[in-house]
């Protein structure tokens, strides 16, 4: 349910409200625009029906939620959200672009690929210390000693860092190095990760599943929102149909869906959604252009002696070329590169 509040509603009036509806064993929201006050109350809904809550002073209106999502959908935070990462802010009017490795793959290469993507342009540096991966022999990753890598890429450069947490257990751990957590495609129902990344203090990247509906990814997301994390940003990657030439399909389509649905940023990952190196760069087109507010891709000085990927990993060149590209496609929509 939905408390739109008056205009001139004043902060006693809202903590009177806020207080009301706590004592009915309800959790509120508050969420301030530019213009209106909304509280979000999720609880029982028979308890939520029999409460006269137009009667209280500050009221304007009460609505009920059409979305299963609440916290996550635009009826209850109009404004969109705009998520600080670092010095990067992602969800305003600048595009964002994110990019490395797939992998961290010791102290001096990482420092080495951290300084290719600043040099490119790009404005957040991505790397895996922990590695899901199909097969159990594959390399999975350095995992403490490559978020100790990661920092110090940081303190090289001065780019904000993003890497995946898979463990429940580690994100307390991935929180202490990193600027930002993602939640891979594999994860993305994985509920006690997201209830455990939602408990912390850095933003999320919530990464689509490969085969999840837009309901069930706003979904994941609002488990993370129902635990006091509000700084999320969703990330399309490609979803897995009967195509057999590219990794995934593109499901750049559901851009505007989302942007139109939800609050939350989002952004798209052009490496995951092709697999193939020789279309990474039109596909991130494809996202800006549908609305996307910003990228995730997979970079590398040398994609053929990257540890994993590689196929689908740019290189230093191409990811300059994709910023340029990228920053024309903005300036064609009204945008920047940020």
């Amino acid at each position: 349910m939905l408390i739109v509040l008056k205009p001139d509603v004043t902060q006693e009036e809202i903590d009177h409200i806020v207080a009301k509806i706590r004592s009915l064993n309800l959790e509120p929201y508050v969420s301030k625009g530019m213009y209106r006050t909304i509280i979000t109350i999720i609880g029982d809904e028979d308890i939520l029906r029999e409460q006269p809550f137009e009667a209280i002073a500050g009221v304007e209106s009460v609505k009920p939620i059409l979305r299963p999502f609440k916290l996550v959908s635009r009826e209850t935070h109009p404004d969109r959200t705009e998520v600080e990462v670092g010095n990067v802010k992602i969800g305003g009017d600048k595009i964002v672009v994110i990019a490395g490795p797939c992998a961290v793959e010791g102290e001096k290469e990482v420092i080495e690929h951290a300084l290719m993507v600043k040099k490119a342009g790009a404005h957040i540096f991505r790397a895996g210390a922990y590695k899901p991966r199909t097969s159990p022999y594959s390399f999975q990753g350095f995992g403490e000693q490559g978020l100790k890598f990661l920092a110090k890429a940081r303190e090289e450069t001065g780019l904000p860092v993003v890497t995946e947490v898979i463990d429940p257990r580690d994100v307390a751990l991935v929180e202490k190095y990193a600027d930002m957590l993602q939640i891979g495609t594999r994860n993305m129902q994985n509920f006690n990760l997201l209830r455990e990344v939602g408990k912390c203090q850095k933003p999320v990247l919530l990464k689509r599943g490969m085969s999840a509906t837009v309901n069930e990814f706003l979904m994941a997301a609002e488990y993370i929102l129902s635990q006091g994390n509000r700084n999320i940003v969703l990330c399309a990657r490609g979803i897995r149909t009967f195509e057999d030439v590219t990794r995934n399909t593109l499901d750049a389509g559901v851009i505007p869906i989302i942007k139109d649905w939800s609050h939350l940023p989002v952004i798209g990952d052009p490496s995951h959604a092709m697999g193939l190196n020789a279309y990474v760069i039109p596909a991130a087109l494809s996202y800006i252009a549908a609305g996307a507010d910003g990228i995730i891709v997979e970079a590398h000085p040398s994609p053929e002696d990257a540890i994993s990927d590689g196929q689908q990993t740019i290189d230093s060149d191409q990811l300059v070329i994709l910023i340029q590209k990228l920053g024309r496609i903005a300036r064609a929509l009204d945008r920047d590169i940020y």
